[in-house]
């Protein structure tokens, strides 16, 4: 799943891709990377971050959900917590609704998706993005994320989504500290007992910097370690800004756990 953020504020790539054609080439640059699915976002989730209203909001996305349509087949997800957002994102083409509050934040995205027959993305955050890293308390964080995505699972089933159209996202660096992050990466398999797809999305994330000592920019070595071991420890979806070497990593991984065939393909002469 490749990133498409288009906002001002976004912790890593904030105002890159503000304008509508930079974004629509960014997006069709990522599937040629070999992104299978693009998120696009119009409202930055980072710790602290403003809200946006949904006029603005729908401002950003619009004209790129209707530019990526026009030029690629592959799914659209767009992130976003607000009804009207989603509809006139599904109206343009998008496939996935990826709500990082898990449709508690309007109460009409449940039966929105549910009528709609959408994929949807539901995650787990303690708090809002501008209060979410306070001081955020579990007292066993595996334990606590799983309750609440099942509940949240119930919740949409209850208002007409098909659960088998449900992924589930444990929301990394939402509402966590670097243990939280830590716990919940360790014993992901755990999640795995709701039988749902699982999204994971650590790319480039505040965590990998503590751990690393890197910026934003200089995460890449943590986004690739921290998604492949995801992968073995079950994820099937992965929320990525740098494409081709997670995408490359994955798939060397995979082809190592003996869980998907390979082919050889041409290498550069001498290598």
């Amino acid at each position: 799943m490749g990133i498409v953020n288009v906002t001002p504020d976004s912790f890593s790539d904030g105002g890159l891709f503000l304008d509508p054609d930079s974004a629509v080439a960014h997006g069709l640059a990522l599937v040629g990377d070999g992104a299978d699915i693009l998120d696009v976002g119009g409202e930055s989730t980072r710790p602290g971050a403003e809200a946006v209203d949904a006029r603005a909001e729908l401002e950003r996305v619009m004209p790129v959900i209707t530019g990526l349509r026009a030029g690629t087949s592959v799914p659209l997800s767009i992130d976003t917590s607000k009804a009207a957002v989603a509809t006139a994102a599904l109206d343009g083409g998008a496939a996935i609704v990826n709500d990082v509050t898990a449709f508690r934040a309007d109460p009409e995205m449940a039966a929105l998706c549910g009528e709609r027959g959408c994929e949807v993305v539901l995650m787990h955050m303690q708090g809002r993005p501008r209060t979410m890293q306070l001081d955020p308390v579990y007292e066993d964080v595996v334990d606590e994320v799983r309750a609440f995505l099942a509940e949240r699972i119930e919740a949409a089933v209850a208002e007409g989504v098909d659960e088998n159209r449900i992924w589930i996202d444990p929301g990394i660096g939402f509402g966590k500290t670097l243990e939280h992050n830590l716990e919940l990466l360790r014993r992901l398999g755990e999640l795995r007992g709701l039988g749902r797809p699982i999204v994971i999305g650590t790319s480039r994330k505040r965590f990998l910097g503590a751990i690393s000592g890197r910026g934003p920019d200089q995460r890449l070595g943590g986004s690739v370690a921290s998604n492949v071991l995801a992968l073995a420890a079950g994820a099937e979806v992965f929320r990525v800004h740098d494409v081709p070497a997670v995408r490359q990593a994955l798939d060397v991984a995979e082809a190592l756990l003996g869980r998907r065939g390979w082919r050889r393909v041409s290498s550069p002469a001498g290598s």
